[in-house]
């Protein structure tokens, strides 16, 4: 018996774009618009026919996962991974090419895919399970502990149209987690859910993995790839263009991130997001109001968005990712994290939002900015499309014994007593 668990080879899906759409027709209706089209083309020529793209979300991709291995799959949005997925799954067929799948598969793919909205959560339960694969008897057997991991007991007897997205999510996972297949397959969904149980997730495939199962995971966490994967791909434009052990595959995808610009902008319509909203430009300001790539952890810096929105949702959140080089997250901000009635107040059309980094916050080393919109708990919007760079230089501060680097991703300055009597060292 092989010994690989997953061989993909030549795969390539080809969407049509554009084309007439056309309502159900009987035959009838068929042979009447045949004998109508000559007359169609003399009588208004060009209506008949009208453009048609052919976009390949995946072209010659290939590549084999052994058993047991634990695959990343990174890349920017849109470049294919989450198609990739449900090709494997057997949720949609190849224009071309083939994958060989060795085991039974279980996928979480999107938030509550299988659920019934008005089934209960005990009831959803029964029936994600043999949607999965999972008999009767198997279902019932790990019921218990499904629910233990889903932390949904209080509301098991609800209907599930009445959950939020993270208990969806905590469900979803829960069932898929437990149904034990060979090969797991997970896209980018975790993130819908708290930082605990993301935690408790990460912790669920390393159990996965270290029993010996295969498990395909797709993520822009790029430290929880580094740690969970032993190998990685990486996807651009619906094309493999780098493989290997997952942290040269991360340091080289974030090599690329951080050779972006200190400022970006997109067309109209063309920017990451949606019909509702999209992001139209991303730069960084230095203490003068100025674009650069350059600042000083001895001064604030601003970053700047600029969002176009056609509808104003309460629950939109605009905000964005600083992490280091390597990937890790320094932290988070988004315009509605503080008190309500000092959000920004946004508006139909293009807004231009800023959010000002406060002086001796971060320490020596380049630095990214990925932008993340979201209807808070629903569904994202953009999640790290794009990014910027910046470098921060350490200036002189007041104390002589703060010159040299330090470790660590920041530096602030605290503040010390003894004995009642302040002081504003860094220490060492």
């Amino acid at each position: 018996m092989s010994d690989l668990a997953v061989t993909v080879q030549g795969l390539g899906k080809r969407y049509r774009i554009g084309g007439p759409q056309e309502d159900y027709r009987t035959l009838r209706d068929a042979l009447a618009a045949v004998a109508r089209k000559p007359i169609m083309r003399i009588r208004h020529p060009g209506a008949v026919t009208s453009r048609v793209v052919d976009l390949w979300a995946l072209r010659d991709v290939s590549f084999d996962v052994p058993e047991s291995q634990v695959l990343g799959i990174v890349g920017r949005n849109g470049a294919g991974k989450s198609t990739l997925l449900k090709v494997l799954s057997r949720i949609t067929e190849p224009t071309e090419g083939r994958a060989t799948i060795n085991g039974r598969v279980g996928s979480l793919l999107e938030v509550g895919t299988g659920f019934h909205p008005e089934l209960t959560g005990r009831e959803n339960i029964q029936l994600n399970g043999a949607i999965l694969g999972m008999t009767r008897a198997e279902i019932m057997r790990k019921f218990d502990e499904i629910v233990d991991f889903s932390e949904i007991e209080r509301f098991l007897d609800t209907p599930v149209k009445r959950y939020s997205s993270g208990m969806y999510v905590r469900l979803a996972f829960a069932v898929a987690a437990h149904f034990e297949p060979e090969i797991l397959v997970v896209d980018e969904v975790l993130s819908v859910g708290d930082a605990a149980f993301q935690k408790k997730c990460l912790g669920k495939m390393e159990n996965v993995a270290g029993e010996g199962r295969t498990v395909l995971f797709v993520s822009h966490n790029m430290p929880a790839v580094r740690g969970l994967c032993s190998h990685a791909i990486q996807i651009e434009g619906g094309r493999v263009v780098n493989q290997g052990t997952a942290g040269e595959v991360v340091d080289e995808y974030l090599k690329v991130q951080a050779s972006t610009a200190a400022a970006v902008a997109w067309p109209e319509g063309e920017g990451p997001g949606d019909e509702e909203v999209r992001l139209a430009g991303m730069s960084l300001l230095n203490s003068e109001g100025e674009p650069s790539g350059s600042v000083t952890n001895g001064r604030p810096f601003v970053v700047r968005m600029e969002v176009d929105v056609a509808r104003v949702a309460s629950a939109l959140c605009i905000g964005f990712d600083l992490t280091s080089a390597d990937g890790a997250v320094v932290l988070r901000s988004y315009q509605t994290d503080g008190p309500e009635e000092t959000w920004p107040q946004l508006k139909v059309g293009r807004n231009t939002l800023e959010c000002e980094v406060p002086a001796q916050l971060l320490n020596d080393g380049r630095y990214l900015v990925l932008p993340r919109i979201s209807l808070h708990r629903v569904r994202w919007i953009v999640q790290g499309d794009a990014a910027i760079s910046f470098e921060v230089h350490r200036d002189t501060i007041s104390s002589p014994y703060a010159l040299m680097p330090r470790p660590g991703t920041i530096a602030p300055v605290f503040r010390w007593t003894a004995d009642g009597s302040s002081s504003a060292t860094t220490g060492e």
